[in-house]
């Protein structure tokens, strides 16, 4: 069966996130004045071709773990479905 696996992986809350606080300086320059905080991570999208839904959250887990996000400074969270 084919799935679709979206993965959002963002910084830890208690890392630094330069890039975060650099959109939110220019929010601030371009008078957007309402926002308290910005994080930037990343969304990956992936087709599994598995067995079952099980089969296909066991491969994204693996995947998130050895690859997708650094553990020592990234969470990761994701949802699968039918494709």
């Amino acid at each position: 069966m084919k799935f679709i696996a979206e993965i959002q992986v963002m910084p830890q809350k208690e890392i630094l996130d330069p890039q975060g606080k650099a959109v939110l300086l220019g929010l601030k320059n371009l008078g957007i004045q309402n926002v308290a905080d910005v994080r930037i991570g990343k969304n990956i999208r992936m087709e599994l071709d598995v067995a079952d839904e099980a089969a296909a959250r066991e491969e994204v887990e693996m995947t998130c773990q050895k690859l997708l996000a650094n553990l020592i400074m990234e969470d990761y969270s994701y949802r699968i479905f039918p494709a």
